[in-house]
């Protein structure tokens, strides 16, 4: 041990020299710190950054990091590029356009361009090119790729200390980030295994509208009711939150009443138009959605919109809220409607399930279960809706415990304005707006004999 104690750095370590020294100028780490972090890059044969050893020891936090980076690049000499864990190699004669110089602005840039661009997501994927989601499918842009180290530069500037700090004790962690006048990024950064991985959910800066969204204005049915539950369905990334927001944004505009929601994070901002609007974050605002529940009936709301309903404290809140004279809007990942019930029932005990039958029964107002599909003209993706109202009959079902019963009732809902999601793939198909081929692939069983628009039989 005291031999290895006393050989020479390796070359790795020689090269982080800088950086240890930086970080000791800086207030950052002692010299018997840096010493010691030395000591250990040496035992494990120099594969470890300076930068990671100190945060990994708990002596610095990531906002000394980045101090100190910053501090390096101001002061470091000309003919050397110092990376994010303090590691230096010789520059070539004129810098490089690497993506870890000006990192602020380049994230800035790519997510301009991706929101231009009409990207839903932006994909930072440590070591690989960024690739954005353009209608539902992944496209490489641009060639630079960010290193495992570059990735927590590019991150610093949009995470506050606490959420770096969440990031380096869980490993994931949610945020928003704000480009005034381009859009609102949701952002999700969280550690993989070749190190930090981003995804950027673009959000605009206004609520969608039903219109805007591809939706049918009969939808807005679900914004006249002043008590009850309204659910929107559907799988990861297939439009709830747009959708619950144009709900919102219509409830907004057209009643003089107090909207209450709760989201992790904020998505769309809402102002107050013709109501009073209240966002609350999760984690920031409240602790959780069931606190915010509690809360929430002390707080003279008329409609409460909750991101996710999750587990049973939060469904039987929202049940409760719902049944005590507000309007409940919020969002399950299920994927129908008739799933949507069963799971909202399926989560209690089965000594509570009955219970729960009938407090459903009577609370749930509807179920809109959604997904998007790819447009034949590749254009984009429109919405293939699953409505279900809850009338007289169809509370019957749920009461009695006869949700299988439910297929039966949304096909003959149809005057009323209910659907099934193959009623709807059926639809799409007929005029023109989806192919079949599309629609098998998302599950959907096309009816050959369907005729489309212009009276020719389906190929």
């Amino acid at each position: 041990m005291e031999e290895r104690t006393e050989k020479p750095l390796p070359e790795v370590a020689s090269q982080d020299r800088l950086f240890g020294q930086t970080s000791v100028e800086c207030g950052a780490v002692t010299s018997e710190q840096l010493a010691e972090a030395t000591r250990i890059q040496s035992r494990e044969g120099g594969g470890r950054k300076l930068g990671e050893i100190f945060l990994d020891l708990g002596w610095i936090t990531s906002a000394d990091l980045l101090r100190v980076l910053k501090a390096q690049r101001s002061t470091r000499d000309e003919t050397a590029v110092v990376d994010m864990d303090g590691g230096a190699t010789a520059a070539p004669p004129k810098p490089p356009a690497t993506p870890a110089a000006g990192a602020p602005l380049a994230l800035e840039r790519y997510l301009r361009q991706a929101a231009l661009d009409g990207a839903s997501d932006l994909h930072f994927h440590a070591g690989s090119p960024m690739r954005v989601r353009i209608h539902g499918e992944l496209q490489t842009t641009g060639k630079e790729a960010y290193s495992a180290a570059q990735m927590l530069e590019l991150l610093g500037p949009v995470l506050s200390e606490a959420e770096m700090l969440k990031l380096r004790q869980a490993g994931e962690v949610d945020f928003i980030f704000d480009l005034p006048g381009i859009a609102r990024f949701r952002g999700a950064a969280y550690r993989q295994q070749r190190g930090i991985d981003a995804v950027f959910r673009v959000i605009a800066q206004e609520p969608p509208t039903l219109e805007s969204l591809g939706l049918p204005s009969d939808l807005a049915r679900f914004t006249n009711y002043h008590q009850g539950l309204v659910l929107i369905t559907g799988p990861a990334g297939c439009g709830k939150s747009s959708t619950m927001a144009a709900l919102l944004d219509l409830i907004n505009r057209e009643r003089r009443e107090h909207i209450l929601t709760a989201e992790d994070p904020i998505e769309f901002v809402h102002s107050s138009k013709g109501c009073i609007v209240n966002q609350r974050q999760i984690g920031t605002h409240c602790p959780d959605y069931a606190d915010m529940l509690r809360a929430a009936l002390r707080e003279d709301p008329d409609v409460i919109a909750l991101g996710e309903l999750r587990d049973p404290e939060t469904i039987g809140l929202a049940l409760t809220a719902a049944e005590t004279g507000h309007l409940v809007l919020a969002t399950m990942h299920t994927g129908g409607a008739i799933r949507t019930v069963n799971r909202l029932i399926g989560v209690f005990p089965p000594s509570e399930q009955e219970q729960v039958r009938v407090m459903v029964s009577e609370s749930l107002r509807g179920v809109i279960s959604q997904r998007l599909v790819a447009r034949a003209d590749g254009t984009g993706r429109v919405p293939a809706l699953e409505i279900l109202l809850v009338n007289h009959a169809v509370g019957n079902l749920i009461r009695d415990n006869k949700s299988y019963q439910l297929e039966s009732a949304l096909q003959l809902g149809a005057g009323e304005g209910m659907r099934t999601m193959q009623q709807s793939f059926q639809e799409l198909i007929k005029n023109w707006v989806i192919t079949r081929e599309e629609a098998t692939r998302q599950g959907a069983k096309v009816d050959t004999g369907t005729k489309r628009s212009d009276d020719r039989e389906l190929d």
